[in-house]
């Protein structure tokens, strides 16, 4: 088919052509794990709070000392802990549109297929926007155990004058900080691009390597640093200072996120208009998605409508640390999410 014609277009067939598209960075994020996919989030937001917000139970692990077994000591019993967490689903919408005189002056372009690579592309980058607006979110909390949280989970050099750029031992420090013992954890980084310069110039980034079908071993452009994945993204958080610019990184372990595409009513959707500009073609796409750090609540305290803007998300007001029936936050150590602020 040359073009969308509102007539022809199949909404679900189109979703699954565009879902087919790869990606590299949400393949990479899935694969380290940091995206915990919970399709069934999907059935608890269709029954809970108008089907945009809803609490979950997290399950602690056991505890307890054990007891001595010598015959004589009773054995007592301990019960597990749960805890609640509070999450929304982020709405976003967006539309384009197509000229036919356009397509007519490019010798009738393959547009559904044009039009469902780049779509692919850029709700993989509102995605990403999405996560690096709740990171900056969670750590804008304050206050008791949410300090200890943010305090704990941050690795600042940028201040420091023998050491401001990352180096050798970096990376280890802050998941170390951040999870103690737990630091295994921790499979991805997140990187500036200008941060990542400076780990390649230190011969710190080990690039992974594959076999071609004539068994010669090549470089891949991904990477690892201290074993874990390095994704580069330029829209990492870069704030000017007085003369130096201080980046963001983020470290991110196993199960940092659920994550989980709760979905539209109507995703995609093509609207017909023959008289404007001559006859053009419109492309709508609806996307209901929840991207949830473990162990983190979503308040909601300072959000105007049934979806969070970015702002809304970035705002520190609107994160608490998820706590139990006697008001007890959960381990921060059992979060593993850091973040990483120098100079390069």
């Amino acid at each position: 088919m040359a073009q969308f014609d509102a007539k022809q277009f199949n909404a679900e067939v189109f979703g699954k052509y565009v879902e087919r598209i790869p990606s590299l960075k949400k393949t990479e994020l899935v694969n380290s794990k940091a995206l915990n996919r919970r399709d069934d989030l999907k059935a608890v937001f269709a029954e809970q709070t108008g089907s945009y917000y809803a609490t979950v139970p997290v399950f602690a692990p056991i505890d307890g000392e054990a007891l001595n077994y010598d015959g004589q000591t009773d054995i007592t019993a301990d019960t597990t802990n749960t805890y609640a967490q509070s999450m929304v689903v982020v709405g976003r919408a967006k539309a384009w549109v197509e000229r036919d005189f356009a397509s007519d002056l490019a010798g009738g372009t393959d547009f559904m297929d044009n039009v469902a690579q780049q779509v692919a592309t850029y709700w993989d980058e509102v995605d990403q926007a999405t996560m690096m607006s709740v990171l900056k979110g969670i750590f804008a909390m304050s206050g008791g155990a949410n300090k200890v949280f943010v305090d704990g989970h941050t690795l600042d050099i940028s201040g420091e004058e023998s050491e401001n750029a990352v180096g050798a031992t970096t990376l280890n420090t802050a998941m170390q900080k951040a999870c103690g013992d737990n630091k295994d954890k921790f499979s991805v980084v997140v990187l500036h691009s200008a941060v990542a310069t400076n780990l390649e110039n230190l011969n710190l980034i080990e690039r992974l390597k594959y076999t071609d079908a004539e068994g010669i071993c090549r470089e891949l452009t991904l990477g690892t640093w201290n074993g874990r994945t390095v994704l580069v993204d330029d829209s990492m958080p870069a704030e000017e200072m007085d003369g130096y610019t201080a980046y963001t990184s983020y470290v991110l372990g196993e199960g940092a996120f659920d994550y989980a595409d709760v979905g539209a009513a109507v995703p995609y959707a093509m609207d017909r208009d023959e008289q404007k500009n001559g006859g053009q073609t419109t492309l709508y796409t609806r996307s209901r998605k929840v991207i949830a750090p473990f162990g983190v609540n979503f308040t909601k305290t300072e959000m105007a409508t049934l979806s969070p803007t970015n702002a809304e998300l970035e705002n520190g007001a609107n994160w608490s640390l998820v706590t139990d029936g006697n008001g007890n936050a959960i381990n921060h150590k059992n979060i593993a999410i850091a973040r990483i602020i120098s100079r390069g």
